[in-house]
């Protein structure tokens, strides 16, 4: 199947462009909750094991105990999908930051490691609803001519903050030499977010009025159907019965067909992107490189990650969402096929070196993607019952993805572990061919 470039004819619409406007202008209001949420949540993240061993956890509990922060997302998707569509996303953010408070709270006093499990998996859970409630804003209120570049922007602000979050944390052990200060520190950042969210001006009542109007001029060519951002009250108009009335479960059976093909994909480069972070710090340990090197190497991928979040968005909007995350997939598969054939190299350093900054560059062409299709597909009107499916999805396949390399790697080794992510990478990479959608225009305005 051959690369189509997505030319949208919303782009030149006048409407699009004094949304883009009003986005840019409402950016600290959008993107702020977002980046003090991953801040604090960043900044808690390197200390999980240390709180966990303080109530006599075991290595394995320990790594029980950061896990409930993954499982606590993947479990608060659906019920925030609810949330959203009911509430909206104003007072579901505000409700999911004084609940994220109470974890906290339980984690400061916690008496046991199951209070701690508790309160980091709420965590998870308000994570998530953070997560969704921008997820489906961008969703109905910024047009396809600039979606990828608003939503990789969005991806960036979560980079933002779990790159920052640990330097944060040394700063305030080495000021503080408690370890709880993390713990106030992401207290504060809840607070500054629940204030801002409340406070500040509303970017749904801002953007409301300003979106563009239905347009007819896109058509599909590979399956489901991708469309322009459109004022709510308009779309409500034009879809009649939407994902919001059916409910959260009947909207995941009505879509089930889009969420088993590119939900599926999706779950893929989750998983290789949540394998990256467990597969490297492995590897280095396996081959014999002391923790500094180690820390080195990682942080470097994690810089060129970062680096590379908006050239997502700009690939996507001017050429299709395919030419990034198809090269995004190739990369890190490749470069986890590749990595597995290194393990007993004299020179296994400098390809662990290698191979890292390839992955890292993967990862940084693959922001954006996940939030981008998952908008693209969604019912339009009020995508939060849907995303929460789609968030759910991509979600477990990133928490499946240690699982299976852990297992593996005691069954056999981590460099098959390594080769079978490359493996699914490259599979996924299939899938992203067949089921990516791809609009084409029945014609451009005033052409």
């Amino acid at each position: 199947m051959t690369l189509q470039r997505n030319v949208d004819a919303v782009t030149d619409a006048p409407d699009s462009l004094s949304v883009r406007d009003v986005v840019w202008r409402l950016a600290p209001m959008i993107y702020g909750p977002t980046v003090l949420f991953a801040l604090g949540e960043g900044a808690i993240i390197p200390l999980l094991p240390i709180y966990a061993t303080r109530l006599g956890a075991g290595v394995a509990m320990a790594a029980l105990i950061g896990a409930a922060l993954v499982v606590g997302q993947v479990c608060g998707n659906l019920p925030a999908g609810w949330a959203v569509a009911r509430f909206g996303e104003r007072i579901t953010m505000a409700c999911a930051g004084g609940l994220a408070l109470v974890g906290l709270a339980g984690m400061l006093l916690a008496p046991s490691l199951g209070v701690l499990a508790a309160s980091v998996f709420v965590i998870g859970f308000c994570a998530a609803t953070f997560g969704l409630a921008r997820h489906s804003f961008m969703t109905t209120r910024v047009p396809l001519a600039f979606r990828a570049r608003a939503l990789s922007l969005l991806g960036g602000a979560f980079r933002l903050g779990t790159f920052i979050g640990p330097f944060v944390t040394a700063a305030l052990l080495a000021i503080f030499g408690n370890d709880h200060a993390a713990i106030w520190f992401f207290g504060a950042c809840l607070l500054a977010t629940i204030l801002l969210v409340m406070l500040g001006p509303d970017p749904e009542r801002q953007l409301v009025t300003r979106s563009a109007p239905v347009r007819d001029d896109l058509v599909e060519d590979t399956g489901e159907a991708v469309t322009g951002s459109v004022s709510t009250a308009a779309l409500r108009r034009h879809e009649g019965d939407t994902a919001a009335r059916a409910g959260v479960f009947p909207t995941m059976w009505r879509y089930r067909s889009v969420l088993s093909r590119l939900g599926l994909a999706a779950a893929s480069l989750s998983a290789i992107r949540s394998a990256r972070q467990v597969v490297l710090p492995l590897w280095g340990v396996s081959i014999g490189l002391d923790a500094q090197t180690i820390a080195l190497v990682v942080g470097v991928s994690g810089a060129i990650d970062f680096a590379l979040f908006y050239a997502s968005g700009q690939v996507m909007d001017r050429f299709g969402r395919l030419w990034a995350a198809l090269p995004a997939m190739l990369l890190m598969g490749c470069g986890f096929l590749a990595l597995s054939f290194t393990h007993g190299a004299s020179d296994a350093a400098m390809w662990f070196a290698m191979f890292a900054a390839v992955l890292g560059v993967g990862n940084g062409l693959s922001s954006g993607i996940l939030l981008t299709l998952g908008a693209d597909v969604a019912p339009q009107a009020d995508p939060a019952a849907f995303l929460g499916s789609w968030r759910t999805l991509t979600d477990a396949g990133g928490a499946a993805a240690p699982l299976i390399v852990s297992a593996i790697t005691a069954l056999s080794s981590l460099a098959l572990a390594t080769g079978a992510m490359g493996l699914v990478g490259l599979l996924g990479a299939g899938a992203f061919v067949r089921w990516v959608p791809r609009s084409v225009p029945r014609g451009r305005a005033g052409a």
